[in-house]
C-alpha cells in the first residue's frame, strides 16, 4: 500500500454487503474516508459463527474498534488479554484472536497515516497487539460508546472519520525523506537494497536506518522484507504454487520464501495459503 499525505477527501456513503464473509455483515464506506492512507469497514457477525483468526503481518497498522457487548481476546507470547479495541502493529509477532458476537469497525493505517493518528512512536508498538484504550485513553472509551449509541453503519464510519480528522488535525509530519523510502519500497515490492533506498533520499544508511525505524517502526531491510511477503502471501492465498511465487517476488529460491514465511507468519507458505491475512 502507498501512504500518502494526509488531507481531506469527500466524507463517505456506505455500501452494505449483508452476504459477505459467510455469514458476517459488512459495511464499506463509498468513496473512500476523509483522510488519504486510510481504510475501513464495519463488520457484525449476524449468524454468530464466532471470530478465531492467527494476525499475519501486513504492511499497514490495523485498527480494530469494537462496540459489542463481548471484547475479543488476544492470545500472545504475553497470555490472554481481553480487549475492547485493539491496535496490531506492522509486525505484530505471532498472535491470534478468538471472540464471540463480534461488531466493529476496522481501520487500516498506511505507515504514514499511523504515525500522524496513533499518538505514539511506531517503535513502540513493535511486535505487539496493544489495547487502543491504552494509546487513546478516555477518547477511545467515548468512541465506543459512541458507536454502541448509533443505529446505523453511515453513522458508524462517519463518526469514526471525524475521530480521525480531528486526532489528523495538528498531527505529527513524517519527514519527507522516510515517506518517499517507504513510497519506494512500496513500489519495488520490497525488492531494493537499502544502500540504493539511502542514496535515493541523499541520507546516509545509518542515518536513513534511524529516522526509518523511529517514524516507521521497522527498520529499512525489515520493511523490505514484509512488503515483499505481502504480495507473496496474497499470491499463495490466490492459489499460486510455492515455486512461481518464490520467482515472481523476487525470492531467491522456495527455501528463501519458505523461510520469510515462516519468519513473519510463523507457519509454512502451504498454511499461510488457507489463512485470513488480517482481522476480517
Amino acid at each position: 500500500m502507498h501512504s500518502h499525505e494526509v488531507g481531506a477527501a469527500p466524507t463517505p456513503t456506505t455500501r452494505l454487503d449483508p452476504d459477505a464473509e459467510d455469514g458476517w455483515e459488512v459495511a464499506r464506506p463509498l468513496g473512500g474516508t476523509s483522510l488519504d492512507g486510510v481504510r475501513m469497514a464495519g463488520f457484525r457477525d449476524r449468524v454468530a459463527a464466532g471470530l478465531d483468526m492467527r494476525v499475519i503481518p501486513q504492511p499497514a497498522v490495523i485498527v480494530v474498534i469494537g462496540f459489542g457487548a463481548d471484547p475479543v481476546t488476544v492470545e500472545s507470547a504475553t497470555g490472554h488479554q481481553p480487549m475492547s479495541s485493539l491496535v496490531a502493529s506492522l509486525s505484530p509477532g505471532r498472535a491470534r484472536i478468538r471472540g464471540e458476537r463480534v461488531e466493529c469497525v476496522e481501520v487500516c493505517l498506511s505507515p504514514r497515516a499511523a504515525y500522524a493518528l496513533l499518538g505514539v512512536s511506531p517503535r513502540e508498538l513493535y511486535g505487539s497487539v496493544t489495547g487502543l484504550g491504552d494509546l487513546w485513553g478516555q477518547h477511545e472509551r467515548r468512541l465506543r460508546e459512541q458507536l454502541t449509541d448509533a443505529t446505523t453503519w453511515q453513522e458508524r464510519l462517519t463518526l469514526v472519520d471525524e475521530f480521525l480528522k480531528k486526532r489528523a488535525a495538528g498531527a505529527p509530519s513524517m519527514s519527507p525523506e522516510v515517506a518517499a523510502a517507504w513510497d519506494t519500497i512500496v513500489a519495488r515490492r520490497g525488492r531494493i537494497r537499502v544502500g540504493d533506498l539511502a542514496a535515493s533520499c541523499g541520507w546516509s544508511r545509518k542515518r536513513l536506518w534511524s529516522r526509518f525505524s523511529a517514524q516507521i517502526g521497522l527498520t529499512p531491510k525489515r520493511a523490505a522484507m514484509l512488503v515483499r511477503f505481502d504480495h507473496a502471501a496474497r499470491a499463495l492465498r490466490a492459489g499460486e504454487s510455492a515455486g512461481d511465487v518464490a520467482l515472481a517476488c523476487g525470492y531467491a529460491d522456495q527455501p528463501h520464501l519458505h523461510r520469510d514465511v515462516l519468519a513473519l507468519a510463523g507457519c509454512t507458505p502451504g498454511a499461510l495459503a488457507g489463512r485470513a491475512a488480517s482481522a476480517r
